[in-house]
């Protein structure tokens, strides 16, 4: 500390220095503390120059995976953050206190199997009797009984391999397991850098939505930060649109990807930011559904009761 700072908070009185201290924690508390995957929604708005105009302080954690920041959401560690539509119901299932206040809606191709450029697998009818990489609940495993059903397999006719994508993207590479189903960065890199090659994505077969998700303390106490995250979040995914390859230098400086498969995530994560909808709702229900028909989930769940519209946007 300097010396002309020293002598400034000495000449403080109590009262203006427990003001300041007041001050200080207050600044804290209406913070926001962002959940984050590397790539994700800050390398997003730092791209776009909206860091710095966002209304409200921003406290970034960055996560591996969905399972890892829904962990922390149910904790209380963070306030917010994004996640798949099956990680929602994957994370209502488990009693998150969490909901989804605004849609992120993309063409679902950011999810695929994958298979090695060598492999004898063409179509996904060759899976049956194989074995497929995933993370349990999550979206690859989603598309995978999914993509199973939608060509007349049946949900047991493969063998899941539950393990992180940094575990499934080298047993894939050594032959341990016969197919990968993942989304976005991963998918990309290994298609571009390895070779893989995709067999089925989820275009035609997922909604495609994700959510930026509060936590319900953070609903009671920061409505209004959460609503002014939404309308930052939808502003940098509106400059995306036009400004995809700006984007990806950015995303290939941010994470370390080349620049190849920057644009690969790109392409795929063009998408707008939307309010919750009585449509949102219901197809998120159909997700909700699926996954409790297949048996990656108990029970079944009500897509309304784990959504906020009312949240400002």
């Amino acid at each position: 500390m300097s010396f002309s700072r020293r002598i400034f908070l000495a000449g403080l009185s109590s009262a203006a220095g427990a003001n300041l201290l007041s001050a200080s924690r207050a600044l804290a508390a209406t913070s926001l503390h962002v959940g984050d995957q590397k790539g994700g929604a800050r390398a997003l708005l730092t791209a776009a120059g909206l860091t710095e105009r966002s209304s409200v302080p921003l406290q970034w954690s960055l996560f591996a995976g969905a399972p890892m920041l829904i962990q922390a959401l149910t904790a209380g560690a963070v306030d917010v953050g994004v996640i798949g539509d099956a990680p929602l119901v994957f994370a209502q299932a488990g009693g998150s206190p969490i909901k989804a206040v605004a849609a992120i809606q993309t063409d679902g191709t950011m999810t695929a199997i994958v298979v090695r450029k060598d492999s004898p697998i063409r179509s996904v009818r060759d899976l049956k009797g194989r074995s497929v990489a995933t993370l349990k609940s999550q979206t690859g495993h989603y598309l995978t009984l999914a993509a199973l059903r939608d060509a007349g397999l049946q949900d047991d006719d493969v063998h899941f391999v539950f393990i992180p994508p940094t575990a499934a993207k080298m047993a894939l590479q050594n032959g341990n397991v016969d197919a990968w189903a993942t989304w976005g960065p991963y998918i990309a890199d290994a298609k571009i850098d390895d070779g893989a090659r995709e067999i089925v994505n989820g275009g035609r077969l997922m909604s495609g939505l994700s959510y930026v998700v509060a936590t319900d303390e953070a609903l009671q106490n920061q409505r209004n930060a959460i609503g002014a995250y939404n309308r930052l979040l939808s502003e940098g995914h509106q400059w995306m649109l036009t400004h995809a390859e700006n984007y990806a230098a950015a995303w290939g400086k941010e994470t370390g990807l080349s620049l190849p498969v920057a644009r690969e995530v790109v392409r795929t994560s063009m998408a707008t930011v939307v309010p919750i909808t009585p449509d949102i709702i219901r197809k998120q229900q159909g997700v909700s559904d699926f996954m409790t028909a297949t048996k990656m989930i108990p029970g079944s769940w009500s897509a309304k009761a784990v959504t906020d519209p009312g949240v400002a946007f």
